[in-house]
């Protein structure tokens, strides 16, 4: 019986998966055009600059003794430049900020300005969170200090520098504050966009080995089907056509066509979990082929093969599939290999934890090989269930295919692959 779903689970989970709003027009529009978004910041920071202060009044009369008037708006003006940089160095503008701050204290009747709310929150989103708490911590001490030293001296009143503190403390921390928020969700959204391009690429790259690993699977199936196969229907039809006998040529072309139909349905057996319809194949081992069959199929041919089994045949299924396979392979390469071998000796051993089959023959005759197929992909089957496979002469004649595999198939076991192939 299903559990019913709660409202407050669907609603959980739909808060767990929303996703971030779009952006609306006018967001997506100063994405877009980032120097207009410029040119009226730095024209909004401008007039407020100019109201505030109040440079505006050049008629006043200037004592002797202050700077020349056209100082003050040169100042503001380069101040405000310094703001096209903020997203490329957002240090720059905030460092002019306080600095102009510290400028403006000097003035007969000095006010703040707009700069450090702008160079607060672009140190913020542009910057980093720590950054700009510590940026803002220096500038606002330094300011502070200042503030004092000009009160000790008589050249700033104490209402004039604490409301000059004040304002700029303020207009900074609103600016912080704003900026710090919008900075962590840009980076958060950032992070969020670069983990799913990550999640992107590890999806295709497991797609990739797993189309890789299913292809080193069925090139594995094909080889031991068609090798097999095709070596003992060569051998009976060269027996067939070689021997006087109709009788015994008859049986020949017999045992040839079961055996190249036996081939093909393993084929279709294997290949059927790639049909594309509706209703998927499960992805299970195909039956493994027995070991009696594989050496009947050889004795048909006229080969002296041998079978001796000994234990109890209990296993799983993937370690009977490797058993079948490693004996197809081991008998196969000794008819194409060994074709003057007068036994071929197939041992197959079953205890409580292992299985140990033993591939003999007395026909090894010159050089062997190494870079065949066959072999490589039994030391991959031996390896896919923890087992051990080796395949050597023993130095008197002898071929010896040696493979150890664990009766469950979980066993720990260091897998190695054949030392030479006779493949």
């Amino acid at each position: 019986m299903s559990r019913t779903r709660s409202r407050s689970d669907s609603i959980r989970e739909d808060e767990e998966l929303r996703l971030p709003r779009a952006p609306g027009l006018l967001r997506r529009f100063w994405a877009r055009h980032p120097v207009v978004a410029d040119v009226l910041i730095v024209g909004i920071t401008l007039l407020l600059s100019t109201a505030t202060v109040g440079i505006v009044d050049m008629d006043a009369p200037v004592p002797d003794d202050t700077a020349p008037p056209f100082l003050i708006p040169v100042c503001i003006i380069a101040a405000a430049a310094t703001l096209f940089w903020r997203r490329q160095h957002p240090l720059i503008p905030f460092v002019t900020a306080f600095a102009l701050e510290m400028l403006l204290m000097l003035l007969p009747h000095p006010g703040s300005t707009p700069f450090p709310l702008f160079a607060c929150y672009a140190l913020a989103v542009y910057g980093s969170v720590r950054a700009v708490w510590i940026g803002f911590g220096i500038g606002s001490a330094a300011l502070t200090l200042f503030a004092l030293c000009l009160m000790l001296t008589g050249v700033a009143t104490l209402q004039t520098g604490v409301d000059t503190v004040l304002g700029v403390v303020v207009l900074g921390l609103i600016g912080t504050l704003v900026g710090v928020n919008v900075g962590e969700r840009k980076r958060y959204l950032a992070a969020i966009i670069d983990r799913s391009r990550q999640l992107l690429v590890e999806r295709d790259q497991q797609a990739q080995l797993a189309a890789s690993a299913e292809r080193a699977r069925i090139a594995r199936e094909m080889h031991d089907i068609v090798s097999h196969s095709l070596t003992v229907i060569v051998a009976l039809s060269e027996g067939a056509a070689a021997t006087p006998d109709a009788e015994q040529a008859r049986k020949a072309a017999t045992a040839t066509a079961e055996t190249a139909r036996g081939a093909l349905t393993e084929m279709r057996s294997m290949l059927g979990v790639l049909r594309a319809d509706d209703s998927p194949l499960p992805l299970t081992p195909m039956e493994p082929t027995p070991p009696r069959d594989t050496v009947t199929a050889a004795q048909r041919a006229g080969f002296p093969v041998t079978l001796a089994v000994s234990g109890s045949a209990v296993v799983a299924p993937g370690v009977a599939h490797a058993i079948g396979r490693i004996v197809q392979e081991g008998v196969t390469n000794a008819m194409r290999h060994a074709p003057t071998a007068t036994a071929i000796a197939v041992r197959v051993t079953y205890t409580a934890e292992t299985v140990t089959v033993d591939i003999v023959n007395d026909g090894v005759r010159g050089a062997t090989g190494n870079d065949g197929f066959g072999l490589r992909g039994l030391a991959e089957r031996a390896a896919h269930v923890n087992g051990d496979l080796r395949s050597a002469p023993d130095g008197s004649g002898r071929w010896v295919l040696h493979a150890e595999l664990p009766a469950a198939g979980t066993a720990s076991a260091a897998p190695s692959s054949p030392n030479e192939e006779n493949a």
